[in-house]
């Protein structure tokens, strides 16, 4: 039987080819992992039209959960960070009992596995890189701020044709720019945007806690799951030990 340690399952935007190879890479044994696609409509990865993409992948969540929940997963997972930013709190509070009813299973999200991480880390002030516009980064942060995280630093991308076109090294590089002495960790914002290969070499050049929304992500919903598994050279959260 496949998945005798647990199950986790994720929702992921319909454009989105990051998040299961991500994932995948971080899946201890006995772990097996579940996929579905929210609907969307318009281009996948652009700028244009992502707050409408938002909204419309939240409709499609309730069917996405009932079909996941038919293989009996331990905790369902909304994969896609910038939702979060357009729910604000207490809509996303609101999905996520709702969402636990309808499945039996624990529900969380990428951006509330980004603040469980901080907390995990003590890390109450960040530097915050995206590679979003300049209007939904800034909602962001106003995002982060509501909820006790200090940004002192933020930026995003340059020249982003699709989110989905980018590479770890682009991460890397809006991570280093990002960076701010008075920040305690950085955060790598976006499940789109490749980052799990810019974790170590970050942290190893700005010496602190560098997590992105995907790290967050896999860390939480294994602790969530109840399966306590060290995943290393990926950065200090998932090399740390569970608490």
């Amino acid at each position: 039987m496949k998945g005798w340690r647990t199950r986790i399952g994720f929702l992921v935007p319909p454009g989105n080819p990051t998040v299961e190879p991500e994932m995948a890479e971080l899946t201890p044994p006995g772990v097996s992992l579940h996929f579905t696609r929210m609907s969307a409509s318009g281009p996948a990865g652009t700028h244009t039209g992502q707050e409408d993409r938002n909204l419309s992948q939240v409709e499609s969540i309730p069917a996405c959960v009932r079909l996941l929940a038919m293989v009996a997963p331990r905790v369902i997972v909304m994969a896609h960070t910038a939702t979060s930013y357009t729910l604000g709190q207490t809509r996303e509070a609101r999905l996520v009992a709702e969402m636990e009813a309808i499945s039996g299973a624990r529900f969380v999200t990428a951006f509330g596995s980004v603040l469980a991480a901080l907390k995990h880390l003590g890390v109450r002030r960040i530097a915050y890189a995206t590679p979003y516009s300049a209007e939904m980064t800034s909602l962001g942060k106003l995002h982060l701020e509501k909820c006790n995280v200090e940004v002192v630093s933020s930026g995003h991308l340059a020249n982003v044709r699709n989110i989905y076109e980018e590479s770890s090294e682009r991460a890397y590089g809006i991570g280093r720019q990002v960076d701010h002495p008075d920040a305690e960790a950085i955060f790598l914002s976006g499940v789109g945007m490749p980052t799990l290969e810019a974790l170590q070499p970050l942290e190893q050049d700005t010496g602190k806690p560098v997590i992105s929304a995907a790290s967050a992500t896999m860390w939480n919903a294994l602790r969530t799951a109840g399966v306590h598994h060290k995943v290393q050279g990926y950065g200090r959260l998932l090399g740390d030990d569970f608490t």
